[in-house]
């Protein structure tokens, strides 16, 4: 999928949201453990509950990884569910990945190729190398880990190196790289205040924007910041969305939730940009 066609995705359904898909077995309705894959059951519900009101879904791997072969083959399941019944969404493997280059090529292919996911969240530590293989996708993206919304992000993001912080020189460094067209940024919703720098940075890229919800980023204040001419926004939303019931009537509940954040954005999108 290309960020164009994303963008169009956003016009047309008036929501830029990103749901996601994080399963912990201990959480979800106590009905599901009875069938016989009770994470792609959930999964589904979800799925076909919200697909009109998101733009894209975010399975995040460890939730995943951390239930051995039968996780990853309920990623498996999901992943081409929405392929296949919803094609127009945008999915992200949140897989946070960054090795050596000839690992990357690996991790590249498990979740651009052989999953067809159409991004994947990397991280840039190890630099260039690392990141590149991910980048020769065609019409694939990587989404590059620049300012995260967790407290330990100011242990090192935001260290001043040289008079500016180091999440900055992380920004700037990566537009250098092959197929840097194909990049996308984690830029945290707790972070709000940073999003005008680094828009001065990046102004035309997608945001992938985690923590508004439980971990409490406030929407109006990082579309203030962080919206450009095109919206360039995805927000994700995990746990308040898709634990919003532990019923049998989960997936109506969880519908209610998309809603409440999806009506936000339609006003927000009618706002900036219907003429």
């Amino acid at each position: 999928m290309t960020s164009q066609q994303l963008t169009q995705q956003i016009h047309l359904k008036k929501s830029f949201l990103c749901i996601g898909l994080d399963v912990d077995l201990t959480k979800i309705p106590q009905h599901l453990l009875e069938l016989e894959d009770p994470i792609f059951e959930f999964n589904k519900a979800i799925i076909d509950a919200t697909h009109d009101l998101c733009v894209s879904y975010k399975p995040n791997t460890a939730f995943y990884e951390a239930y051995g072969i039968k996780g990853w083959q309920s990623l498996q399941k999901t992943i081409h569910y929405l392929n296949e019944k919803y094609p127009e969404i945008f999915t992200i493997a949140d897989a946070k990945r960054g090795d050596i280059g000839n690992t990357s090529s690996m991790y590249a292919k498990a979740f651009l190729e052989d999953l067809n996911f159409d991004s994947v969240t990397v991280a840039p530590y190890m630099g260039k190398d690392s990141v590149e293989p991910f980048l020769a996708f065609e019409n694939k993206h990587t989404i590059l880990l620049a300012l995260t919304s967790n407290e330990g992000a100011f242990d090192f993001q935001t260290q001043i190196v040289d008079g500016k912080p180091l999440y900055q020189y992380v920004l700037e460094t990566s537009k250098t790289w092959n197929n840097a067209h194909n990049l996308m940024y984690v830029v945290g919703a707790t972070k709000a205040e940073y999003f005008a720098d680094i828009r001065k940075i990046v102004p035309d890229s997608f945001l992938l924007v985690p923590g508004v919800g439980a971990q409490g980023g406030n929407l109006q204040d990082v579309c203030k910041y962080g919206m450009n001419n095109a919206i360039g926004l995805l927000i994700n939303s995990s746990r308040s969305i898709i634990y919003a019931s532990s019923g049998e009537n989960f997936a109506e509940k969880v519908r209610a939730e998309a809603l409440k954040i999806q009506s936000e954005m339609e006003v927000i999108v009618n706002t900036n940009f219907t003429s």
